[in-house]
């Protein structure tokens, strides 16, 4: 806040009586009332000076007292550039006005608005606070559009010259950072042009709380013509000891007290504790000549009777090491000189009065809560209470509207040879297409009405390039973009792009012919490599069932010629699980389970396969997508004046002599027809919402591959342009109700070929996507027929024990002993009773040739 300067000094004589509690009558000496400094007061032993209210005037007097080593302190000069490296000895007992803009930016952040116009005094204070402000702002990606100077001490005249191209501009949020001096005859002129009605903002630095604090109540015309203007306030804890203080001030005095008094009698006690510490620390007052300015004699000013003060910097470090609690909370300086813990309050004027709607901490933002209260609740992101805007309005104004010059925003539309149905320019000058009807639709859902008009961009023969145009955007020869405008990195660098309306990557286009029924068509479902795995799969279950059931089930015996072809017979027919032999062992069962599951799948791929090759139109390329272009050395076209040359070249490392700049789909039909051979092109690459068009009526060609970006097509707007934001959502609102399908229905969709398949040739079944089942078939068997070796181990030595054996099985070798266990296995299983006989048989072989022996 800046206002007349007024400076307070505190003697030296005084301060030698090394007596504090002189401090609030006998300690301080006015010297001086009026618009600029004097310099009488420093002709005298003064060891600090308070004050003065200007920052303009501060900044004066700061330079004189660094000379002399005084310090100064001011309670109301919070001009953000006075540094303690510029000025070591001016001390700042207020909140920086930093402090107050970056409240002023989050306040805008807060409400979703982009841009301010800003009006201040053409003076140091006026220029420094609103270059802090366009920081702040810059950090949360808004601007100040237009900065509004008036000269100091205006005339009502030179306000509202200024006001009225305020009117003019775009953004309707108003931050005035003003002197009181002429900040309340600003928003007469105002509500005088009607400026202080519905759609406007107003916010108020703190000049304006002060004001509302000291003149309270202020006259009515004065209230009427401030209604629902934001203000801030430095925040001060309603504590005991402010109420009694605030108490005993309106005992003494009519006059109101605004912030800033707490903070001038918060500096005297500040300056008193300092002032004491200094005499514990050994300080002494004592003063030196300065040697520069003895020599400057004569003079109205005197400079020779200055004096420096010998213990300034010990009284210095004193003042910057004081902690106390005042009447505006806590006196604590920081290492950058500015008091702890910044805090403004939001006030929002309101009929007679006004109303705090929140706070704003430095640490902690926004809030319906002071910083000092917040430690007992929670918060959960910032907030602040319901505004009544001017306009007695609670709904938040949109912050901008269309310039009131007139003039109709001029669009531009790239005027280019192809695809009439995207945008198409008439000989009559007529726009339309399916690019324009989107744009008008989305207009057509915004609130308000936006005045604009189409200019084709481009001669009709030659293919403009759409990043020219987005140039030309940030120019300010158009307005905004309207077309197959798509959304890359290099554009999004210079424009503001909405939310995209077409989603349309590149895609490879190439000529394709179609694949005819064949004697051999049954074998195209599988690859080599699957039918081949396949095949030896069927043989080796085969062979596993005939091992497990060979033993005890009658169908699996007989000669060898029989079991073969039982088995070969009994592996195939599971294919169309028409299997005769039933087995009979549980190992069996189980592998046979498993591989009817694989062979059920495998059954049903292979059908699903073999009826689409059947009954769709099978088509095929020698090229399958970019990654074979990529591979060969083929000319290949591209769309004339489009990115996709660029993204070739840069990202693919496609040698730019290959490329083929085309023109129009008749250029395109042309090249691929031709191909490499006469002069044209193996494949096109273009984005899928122009390829889809062109295939249309040319079944000859397809799109071969995958799509291989992701891009989008999108409305452009200058940077931070408020108008994409509102179209964005607009679009957004075209998709959900069905009105953005119904408009690519008109004009982009085709019948004739448009069902051909995208993508060609349908991939024929490989082992990759069967492998698992392999392997699982493959371990079961694998652990059967382990478990049946071991079984067969352990029956074979229940049927021969060695003690039963004796003296013959010493006699055996290992290779007879292999053969008897192979031959056991062979032999079929008898039941109990038999193998019994058997057993006996073999024992009495076994006496009679021991007696034989003996």
């Amino acid at each position: 806040m800046d206002g007349h300067s007024q400076l307070l000094t505190v003697p030296s004589p005084l301060m030698r009586k090394r007596k504090v509690e002189m401090l609030p009558s006998a300690f301080l000496r006015p010297l001086h009332s009026g618009p600029g400094p004097s310099w009488n007061f420093m002709e005298s032993e003064t060891v600090a000076i308070i004050g003065p209210q200007r920052s303009t005037t501060a900044r004066v007097v700061a330079h004189v007292a660094t000379e002399l080593k005084v310090p100064i302190l001011s309670f109301s000069a919070t001009d953000p550039t006075m540094s303690p490296l510029q000025f070591p000895f001016f001390i700042r007992t207020a909140h920086n006005d930093l402090f107050q803009m970056a409240a002023i930016a989050d306040i805008v952040q807060f409400y979703g608005w982009r841009e301010v116009v800003a009006i201040y005094g053409d003076d140091d204070y006026g220029r420094n606070g609103i270059a802090s402000l366009g920081d702040r702002l810059a950090e949360k990606r808004c601007r100040i559009s237009y900065k509004a100077a008036l000269p100091p001490g205006p005339t009502r005249e030179n306000i509202t010259d200024l006001l009225i191209k305020v009117a003019l501009s775009e953004s309707r949020i108003i931050v005035i950072h003003a002197s009181f001096i002429w900040g309340l005859e600003l928003f007469n002129v105002a509500q005088n042009l009607g400026m202080m009605s519905t759609g406007y903002v107003w916010i108020a630095t703190n000049w304006l709380s002060t004001i509302i604090d000291t003149d309270s109540p202020l006259p009515l015309d004065t209230i009427n013509n401030i209604q629902g203007v934001i203000a801030l306030r430095p925040h001060t804890p309603n504590s005991i000891m402010k109420q009694n203080f605030v108490q005993r001030w309106r005992n003494l005095t009519r006059v109101g007290l605004s912030t800033y008094g707490l903070y001038a009698y918060d500096t005297v006690w500040l300056l008193a504790q300092a002032i004491e510490d200094f005499f514990q620390k050994g300080g002494n007052v004592s003063f030196s000549k300065n040697p520069i300015l003895s020599e400057l004699v004569g003079g109205n000013l005197h400079l020779d009777a200055l004096k420096v003060f010998d213990g300034g910097k010990m009284f210095l470090e004193s003042i910057l090491q004081v902690d106390r609690i005042g009447l505006t909370g806590r006196m604590k300086f920081t290492r950058d000189r500015n008091l702890v813990n910044p805090e403004f309050d939001v006030l929002n004027v309101i009929g007679t009065g006004y109303r705090t709607i929140g706070y704003w901490s430095n640490h902690l933002g926004l809030s319906v809560v002071p910083a000092d209260e917040r430690q007992n609740t929670s918060f959960s992101g910032q907030k602040l209470h319901s505004v009544v805007w001017p306009g007695q309005t609670t709904k938040v104004p949109r912050g901008w509207v269309f310039s009131n010059n007139g003039r109709h925003l001029r669009i531009g539309v790239p005027n280019r040879y192809r695809s009439e149905e995207v945008v198409s320019v008439k000989s009559n000058g007529m726009i339309t297409g399916f690019c324009v009807d989107v744009f008008t639709a989305a207009l057509n859902l915004l609130p308000y009405a936006v005045p604009f008009e189409l200019v084709a961009f481009g001669n009709g023969h030659d293919n403009p390039s759409n990043s020219e145009l987005v140039r030309l955007i940030t120019t300010g020869v158009y307005d905004a973009g309207v077309g197959d405008i798509t959304i890359i990195t290099e554009r999004t660098k210079m424009a503001d792009f909405t939310q995209p309306y077409v989603e349309s990557g590149l895609v490879v286009v190439a000529p394709v012919r179609k694949l005819g029924s064949s004697a051999m068509a049954f074998l195209r479902p599988f690859t080599p490599q699957m039918w081949l795995i396949t095949a030896a799969s069927f043989l080796i279950v085969g062979a596993v069932i005939w091992c497990l059931e060979h033993k005890h089930n009658d169908e699996f015996r007989g000669p060898p010629c029989r079991q073969f072809i039982t088995t070969f017979w009994f592996s195939f027919s599971t294919l169309f699980f028409s299997h005769r032999e039933t087995t009979t062992s549980s190992l069996g069962r189980i592998v046979l389970i498993i591989w009817l599951f694989v062979v059920l799948i495998i059954n049903s791929s292979y059908t699903a396969s073999l009826t689409s090759i059947l009954t769709v139109h099978q088509l095929s390329s020698p090229i399958k997508g970019i990654e074979t272009l990529q591979a060969n050395h083929d000319p290949i076209g591209y769309p004339k004046g489009s990115f996709v040359r660029d993204y070739l070249v840069h990202e693919l490392s496609i040698h730019e002599s290959r490329l083929v700049p085309l023109s129009s789909p008749e250029e395109y039909d042309k090249a691929l027809r031709d191909g490499p051979g006469k002069g044209g092109v193996a494949a096109v690459v273009d984005e899928r919402a122009y390829i889809e068009l062109f295939l249309s009526n040319r079944c000859e060609f397809g799109i071969v591959g995958k799509e291989f970006t992701k891009n989008g097509w999108g409305f452009a707007f200058p940077r931070n342009s408020p108008l994409a934001v509102d179209v964005s959502a607009a679009i957004l609102q075209l998709s959900e109700n069905g009105d953005m399908q119904r408009i690519r229905d008109k004009w982009l969709l085709r019948k004739a070929c448009s069902l051909q398949g995208a993508e060609i040739e349908v991939d024929r079944l490989e082992l990759k996507s069967f492998w698992g089942l392999f392997v699982v078939c493959g371990v079961a068997c694998v652990l059967a027929l382990a478990v049946y070796t071991v079984l067969m181990i352990r029956q074979f030595g229940k049927q021969y024990p060695e003690e039963a054996e004796g003296s013959i099985r010493r006699r055996i070798s290992p290779s007879a002993r292999i053969h008897s266990f192979l031959s056991f296995v062979k032999e079929k299983e008898e039941d109990p009773k038999a193998r019994s006989s058997r057993g006996r048989q073999l024992e009495d072989i076994s006496v009679n040739g021991s007696s034989r022996c003996n």
